[in-house]
C-alpha cells in the first residue's frame, strides 16, 4: 500500500499511463546544448546530471531553461529513439509543455506535494497523464 505522501497530485499536460524507474535532478533542463539527443544524455557539462542518460526513465524535474530549441530537441529524442518513458516536472512554461507533447510522453506539471523534493532516483513511479497523479509505487534500495 503506498502512504499518502508517495502519491503527487497536479496537471495533466499529455495523456497516457506509465511506470518506471525515475531520474530526479534538482537542476532545470537546457534542450539546445544540454542534451544529446541522439544518446538520450545530458551534456551539459556543470549540471548534476552531466553523462547520465535519461533514455527510458520517468524524468523528474523543475522545469525547461534556455531557448525555445528545448522542444525541438526533446522530440529528436522521440525520433531517435531515446526519449524519456515520461515527465513529472514543477514549472510550466512554454518550452516544457510544447517539449512533453511532441515527444509524447505522459506528463505531469506542478504536483503538490513537490515531486522533486520526494521522489528520489531509482523509485518505480506511476505517471497517470490522464488524471494528473504520479504515485511512488517501490523506493530505491
Amino acid at each position: 500500500m503506498t502512504a499518502p505522501d508517495e502519491t503527487f497530485t497536479g496537471r495533466a499536460i499529455v495523456a497516457g499511463i506509465t511506470e518506471g524507474e525515475a531520474l530526479v535532478s534538482t537542476e532545470t533542463i537546457s534542450g539546445f546544448g544540454g542534451i544529446d539527443p541522439s544518446k538520450g544524455t545530458v551534456i551539459e557539462p556543470r549540471h548534476e546530471l552531466f553523462g547520465v542518460c535519461f533514455t527510458d526513465k520517468v524524468l523528474v524535474f523543475p522545469g525547461a531553461k534556455g531557448s525555445s530549441g528545448w522542444s525541438g530537441f526533446f522530440q529528436s529524442t522521440r525520433l531517435m529513439g531515446t526519449a524519456p518513458r515520461a515527465m513529472v516536472f514543477n514549472v510550466m512554461t512554454t518550452k516544457a509543455v510544447l517539449g512533453a507533447i511532441v515527444t509524447r510522453v505522459p506528463s505531469v506539471v506542478e504536483c503538490t506535494p513537490d515531486p522533486v523534493a520526494a521522489i528520489r532516483t531509482g523509485d518505480w513511479v506511476r505517471v497517470d497523464g490522464d488524471r494528473g497523479v504520479v504515485t511512488i509505487l517501490r523506493r530505491a534500495a
